[in-house]
């Protein structure tokens, strides 16, 4: 058994390549690491500058207009107690981790999503892949993402757009995929090129489908973010970690609370973006 588990040493090739990737790719790491600060920075100030009565009015508006009256008075109630119980700083660094894994998740796993759907080979090689990354526990993902990005916030976004790409990926390939071929004929009969049909004709037609994924990778990101918090990603995962090594239960349970309340405030806003444009695109055709 121990010869066996000798050659067949996959923990210690992978061990082999996270090293290989540590000594001989820190500038590549440091300029990703730039680029996720600085969209992170950006955000949290965007965040953050109003004052928090504000921001529970934008998003409150923001909920009642996208989605029903009773989703905007629930965000209000919703976000006003996370501002009293003194968690607002901890959502919104949540809010600015989620919201720059899932922009980063959506730019990779979008164009990855359109190739795959042109591709049958780059699906077949994708999916097991997206399989894998989907399937594997979500604690894995913190140990390369510490040894390549060490502590702090960008190795918990890292680590959350690897956990919430496959559904941008899959669920954009399956919304092209989809599209009706009397659509695909007509566009062809008016003689327009593949890159006309794509952005005039299959990409509008797909887009509720497109709209599904993005939903399930901020409710991914979301879970992510939290776990993150064990590698001092910051945000309310901080303060559940906070409430479990310190055994404060009121800090924990109001941690969750306010963990709830996000989540379902994102959840509502965008799949009420979806429902929209389901509803824009009209009947589906037969």
């Amino acid at each position: 058994m121990n010869n066996l588990r000798e050659i067949f040493n996959i923990g210690g090739a992978f061990e082999a390549v996270i090293n290989w990737l540590t000594e001989n790719m820190d500038g590549v790491f440091d300029a990703i690491s730039l680029v996720i600060r600085t969209v992170l920075s950006g955000l949290n100030a965007l965040l953050t500058f109003p004052h928090p009565l504000v921001m529970i009015a934008i998003f409150g508006a923001l909920a009642w207009w996208m989605a029903k009256r009773w989703v905007g008075i629930f965000t209000i109630i919703g976000f006003l107690l996370i501002y009293i119980m003194g968690l607002w700083s901890a959502t919104m660094d949540t809010l600015g981790l989620v919201i720059t894994a899932v922009i980063i998740s959506m730019a990779i796993g979008i164009p990855l999503g359109i190739w795959a759907s042109k591709n049958d080979m780059v699906e077949r090689v994708t999916r097991p892949i997206l399989d894998f990354m989907q399937t594997l526990p979500a604690f894995v993902y913190l140990i390369p993402a510490v040894l390549f990005f060490r502590l702090g916030p960008v190795p918990g976004i890292v680590a959350t757009l690897i956990f919430s790409l496959p559904p941008a990926v899959r669920l954009t390939n399956l919304g092209i995929r989809q599209v009706p071929t009397e659509i695909k004929e007509a566009c062809r009969s008016f003689g327009a090129t593949s890159s006309q049909m794509l952005f005039k004709a299959e990409l509008p037609v797909a887009l509720p489908t497109i709209m599904a994924g993005v939903n399930q990778t901020i409710m991914l990101a979301l879970s992510m973010v939290v776990i993150s918090g064990m590698i001092g990603a910051g945000g309310l995962g901080n303060e559940v970690l906070k409430g479990i090594t310190q055994l404060k239960i009121d800090l924990g349970f109001e941690s969750g609370i306010s963990i709830v309340i996000l989540a379902i405030f994102l959840d509502r806003v965008t799949q009420a973006l979806g429902e929209s444009t389901q509803k824009k695109q009209g009947p589906p055709s037969k």
